[in-house]
């Protein structure tokens, strides 16, 4: 509207143009003041301006998937701690960004029917009082150009890090095995970890139950087609879909591509995603509060 009156008031007016539009000619001559004038601006205005602009900066460098909950929580982890979550959302609406949305996850596992299969050790419980005490594992599938693709996750369930994970064009023991073994390479090979899947054949194979075994590592499998059973698991496929394969909107060109975003969203979740399960906290910041905690009591982290 100001831009109007700008663009028109040496043909017709201001106060001509001001008769017209919603907007008497003090509004307008104070408007043009303050661009002119920033100092003129008042307080609340002075401070959306600041904040507007950490807003935008936090939600780029998120990737843009923030929406108002963490850009809220992120703003108040940077110095406002008194900042309203309301004043975030008006000035992303005027701002024009949201974050991403999550929509239902798919089951995307195939029932072996196994009587000899491991028993479910959790129960539901998807809760751990220490890194390394409980693990869960689950693959989704891509569709590329040139065929589907499969990516693999262990997360440890302590503070939600994922410790392995890989990209194949095969949906096979091989999958899942290599991202249990860069899992326990992450971890300095712990042993005693409960390892909680569904009851897909790949995790159910003869070769992995001997990795499992051999590593020291408790199987726990829950029940084909039933998400609760796994849903810890279920729900970082869901974030990866929704903030990765979805969010991005490209025609995925294969695994290369597929790995290459995996890798940048896995170092980014780890390490700098805020997790309202961790204080919206990283789960990599989360877990290293916890082995400073234990350095600063004596014990051996």
């Amino acid at each position: 509207m100001v831009k109007f009156i700008d663009d028109e008031k040496e043909k017709y007016g201001v106060e001509s143009i001001c008769k017209i539009l919603p907007i008497a000619p003090s509004t307008y001559y104070r408007i043009k003041d303050e661009q002119q004038s920033p100092e003129k601006q008042s307080h609340r205005k002075q401070s959306d301006k600041h904040l507007m602009e950490q807003i935008k900066q936090i939600w780029q460098d998120s990737g843009c998937r923030y929406g108002i909950r963490k850009v809220w929580h992120k703003l108040k982890q940077d110095g406002l701690p008194k900042l309203a979550r309301c004043t975030v959302e008006r000035l992303m609406k005027q701002l024009g960004i949201q974050g991403v949305w999550r929509g239902k996850g798919k089951i995307t596992t195939k029932q072996r029917d196994d009587q000899n299969k491991p028993n479910d050790l959790v129960k539901r419980n998807f809760t751990a009082d220490a890194p390394n005490k409980l693990w869960v594992a689950d693959f989704t599938y891509i569709k590329t150009k040139t065929g589907w693709v499969y990516t693999a996750f262990v997360i440890d369930v302590f503070k939600r890090v994922i410790v392995g994970w890989k990209v194949s064009t095969r949906m096979d023991t091989q999958l899942v095995l290599d991202a249990l073994n860069q899992a326990l390479d992450a971890r300095g090979r712990p042993s005693g970890v409960i390892h909680h899947s569904d009851k897909s054949s790949q995790y159910l194979s003869i070769k992995y139950g001997e990795r499992l075994k051999q590593s020291g590592l408790a199987a726990s499998v829950g029940t084909t087609g039933d998400s609760y059973d796994n849903a810890l698991a279920e729900s970082v496929n869901g974030l990866y879909k929704t903030e990765v394969i979805d969010y991005l909107k490209q025609q995925w060109g294969g695994a290369t591509d597929v790995a290459r975003a995996t890798l940048d969203w896995v170092h980014w979740y780890n390490h700098e995603r805020l997790h309202s399960k961790n204080g919206y906290l990283s789960p990599i910041e989360a877990e290293n509060i916890y082995f400073r905690s234990l350095n600063r009591s004596g014990y051996a982290a």
